[in-house]
C-alpha cells in the first residue's frame, strides 16, 4: 500500500517548499510576453488610426503662400510679389467613404483587442503546459530515483547471498544489468527536466538555470469543468470575433470601393492677401470667397464596377472563414473534451494499478527473501510497478493538460 500514496507523498513534499503557484506564473508569463507587448502595439496603433479616420469629419484648414521676384522691371514696378491664400474646406458628401472608412477603422480597434483577448488565452495554455511539464518531470524523477532506491537494495542483498554461494552469478550480473539501466534512465530523466526548467525560466524571463519550485502539482485536484456546448462558446472566442469583425470591414470596404467612383461635395471659405500685381507700391489688399466644390466622374472604362466585384469578393471569403471557424470550434471542444475525458479515466484507472502493482512488488521481494521466488520475478515487478508508476504520473500530466487546453478552447475566464 505505500507505493500507491508515494506518489502523492512526492507531490506534497514539493509543495512544502512552493514559491511559484500556476496564478502567479500566468501573470509573469503575461507581463514579460513579447507577443502581449506586440498584441499591445496593436491596439495602440488601431487606436490612433481610429482617431485619424475620425478627424475627416472635421474642416481641414490650410494655407498656401509664393514670394516671387522677377528679372525684368516693369515700368516703376517692384521687381517681387507674394500672396498667401489661407482657407478652410470642409467635405459635405463623398459616397459614404469617409463615414465607411471611421467605421473600418473603429472595427479594426475592436479587432485588435479580440486579437489581444487572443494572444492572452495562448499565453495562458503555453504557461500551463510548462508549469505542467516541469511538475511532471519532477514527479518523473521521483520516481526514477525510488526504482533506482529498490534495484540497488535488491543489489544489495543479491550480491551478499552471492558471497555465501546462496545465488549464481547470472542472477548478480542480472540485477547489476538491470541497476545499471534504471541509473542510465534517471541520467536520462534528469536532463528531460532541466529541458523542462529551461522552457519554464524562459517563458518567465529568467536565467535557464534559476531553481524553480512549485506551489501545484499535477497530482493536484482539477476538477473536470462543465462541457458546453459550440453555441456556447463561440460568442467568447476572441477569433471568432475576429472574424465578425473581418466581415463587417470587408462590407464596409464595399462602401469605400464604390464611394471612390462617385460624384464629391465640398464647401469651403477662401482668403488671400497679397500685393497688386504689377507691385507698383508695395501695398497689398485682402480678398475672399466662398467655393462650392463638386466632381462627378463621368466615365472610367468601368473601373467602379471592376473595384467594387474586388472588394465583394473579399467579403465572400471572410464570410467563408467565419462558417469554417464555427466547423473548427466544434472539432475543437469535440477533441478537447474527448481529451479531458479519456486523461481523466486513465488517471483514475493508473491509481488502482498502481496500487496492485505495488502490492505485487512487495510480495515478490518477500517472497525472494524468504526463498520462495526468484530473482527474474523480482525484477519483472520491478518493472511492472515503475512501468505503472509512470503511466499514472502520465495520465495526470495529459489530463492537467487537457484541463487548460480546454479552458483555452472554451474562452473561459480564468
Amino acid at each position: 500500500m505505500k507505493f500507491l500514496f508515494l506518489i502523492l507523498f512526492l507531490g506534497l513534499s514539493l509543495q512544502t517548499k512552493a514559491q511559484i503557484s500556476l496564478v502567479e506564473f500566468r501573470n509573469v508569463v503575461k507581463e514579460g510576453s513579447l507577443e502581449i507587448m506586440n498584441a499591445q502595439v496593436g491596439v495602440d496603433k488601431s487606436l490612433s488610426e481610429l482617431k485619424l479616420a475620425r478627424k475627416d469629419h472635421y474642416p481641414a484648414l490650410s494655407a498656401d503662400g509664393n514670394f516671387n521676384t522677377g528679372f525684368r522691371r516693369d515700368a516703376d514696378a517692384d521687381l517681387w510679389q507674394f500672396a498667401i491664400e489661407p482657407r478652410i474646406e470642409q467635405t459635405i458628401y463623398a459616397g459614404g467613404g469617409i463615414r465607411a472608412a471611421s467605421r473600418m477603422a473603429e472595427i479594426g480597434y475592436y479587432s485588435s483587442l479580440e486579437e489581444y483577448r487572443n494572444m492572452e488565452l495562448e499565453m495562458r495554455y503555453q504557461a500551463d503546459y510548462a508549469y505542467w511539464s516541469v511538475s511532471a518531470m519532477e514527479l518523473y524523477m521521483g520516481a526514477t530515483a525510488e526504482y533506482v532506491k529498490i534495484i540497488r537494495s535488491l543489489y544489495g542483498v543479491v550480491k551478499e547471498r552471492f558471497s555465501e554461494g546462496l545465488v549464481s552469478k547470472s542472477d548478480m550480473l542480472q540485477v547489476e544489468a538491470r541497476l545499471s539501466e534504471a541509473e542510465y534512465s534517471q541520467i536520462a530523466m534528469q536532463k528531460n527536466y532541466e529541458i523542462a526548467v529551461h522552457r519554464f525560466n524562459n517563458l518567465q524571463g529568467v536565467a535557464d538555470t534559476a531553481k524553480v519550485v512549485l506551489v501545484n502539482s499535477i497530482i493536484d485536484s482539477l476538477p473536470i469543468p462543465k462541457r458546453e456546448s459550440a453555441e456556447d462558446i463561440i460568442p467568447r472566442r476572441p477569433d471568432v470575433e475576429m472574424a465578425q469583425a473581418a466581415i463587417r470591414s470587408a462590407e464596409q470596404s464595399v462602401v469605400v470601393a464604390r464611394a471612390a467612383y462617385l460624384p464629391r461635395l465640398s464647401v469651403g471659405v477662401r482668403g488671400s492677401w497679397q500685393t497688386y500685381s504689377p507691385n507698383n507700391s508695395g501695398e497689398t489688399y485682402l480678398d475672399g470667397a466662398f467655393v462650392v466644390g463638386v466632381n462627378v466622374p463621368i466615365f472610367q472604362f468601368g473601373k467602379r464596377r471592376h473595384a467594387v466585384a474586388s472588394a465583394r469578393a473579399d467579403l465572400r471569403r471572410e464570410i467563408n472563414i467565419l462558417d469554417d471557424l464555427h466547423d473548427v470550434v466544434s472539432y475543437e471542444e469535440a477533441d478537447g473534451w474527448s481529451a479531458l475525458e479519456s486523461s481523466f479515466s486513465q488517471m483514475q484507472s493508473s491509481l488502482h494499478n498502481l496500487e496492485i502493482a505495488g502490492e505485487n512488488l512487495s510480495i515478490s521481494t518477500y517472497s525472494y527473501n524468504e526463498g520462495q521466488a526468484t530473482v527474474l520475478d523480482v525484477l519483472q515487478a520491478q518493472i511492472s510497478w515503475i512501468q505503472i508508476y509512470t503511466n499514472a504520473i502520465t495520465a495526470r500530466f495529459n489530463y492537467a493538460v487537457a484541463w487548460s487546453n480546454y479552458n483555452k478552447v472554451t474562452a473561459r475566464e480564468m
